[in-house]
């Protein structure tokens, strides 16, 4: 029997349904594997463990065998296996618990798998949004936020801009068509902003006369 975690959300993505005028112009997530390559530095990772498989292997083939040097390496390229495995998993689960939302109004992350957040960041406070290519298809949006908004690193991690601790940069990491849906999101903002936005307010009671 299938179970949904997030059946309890009125719309996928967002802790509530958005309000009248709002509507939703895309969503996603990003993709699993290069999430791992980009925010859990994959290639270094698989880079490391090579360098210590052909360190061990040079260190004993003047010793022994051939087949035995083979043997006393092997050790490590089963542990790198194991590592990247697990880094997969990890990037796996953070894309599959992820939705990325992008609205007439706002940018939604829910973001976090074992402690999952949302985050509604309006674009009134976004300052601007910085696109980077990355592979496969796939690119990276980091939101530069306006005034006093702090967010944390470690909670939005790995939905944020690379080594940005300072002034936490959420991030909508990995994405695939991403060129696609930065052009959507900057033309979502200006609109937005361009708009003028019209307080309404309560008229005031009739002064009554005497």
């Amino acid at each position: 029997m299938s179970h949904d975690d997030f059946a309890s959300e009125p719309v996928r993505g967002l802790p509530e349904t958005p309000p009248e005028g709002e509507q939703i112009l895309w969503q996603g997530r990003p993709h699993g594997f290069w999430l791992s390559w980009d925010s859990l530095s994959l290639p270094w990772v698989a880079g490391y463990f090579a360098i210590l498989t052909i360190w061990r292997f040079v260190s004993v083939i003047d010793q022994v065998p051939l087949m035995q040097a083979v043997a006393l390496s092997l050790p490590f390229v089963i542990m790198g296996a194991i590592v990247i495995a697990m880094l997969l998993i990890v990037g796996y689960v953070q894309a599959r618990a992820t939705v990325y939302t992008i609205t007439n109004r706002r940018v939604a992350m829910r973001i976090g798998a074992a402690l999952t957040v949302t985050l509604n960041l309006p674009f009134t406070q976004i300052a601007k949004a910085d696109f980077r290519r990355g592979r496969g298809g796939t690119g990276t949006i980091a939101l530069d936020l306006l005034g006093d908004t702090q967010l944390s690193y470690l909670v939005c991690w790995p939905h944020v801009r690379p080594w940005v601790m300072r002034r936490t940069q959420p991030a909508l990491r990995a994405i695939p068509e991403a060129e696609k849906i930065a052009a959507l999101l900057a033309e979502a903002a200006e609109t937005r902003i361009a708009t003028p936005q019209i307080a309404r307010r309560a008229a005031p009671a009739p002064i009554a006369a005497e």
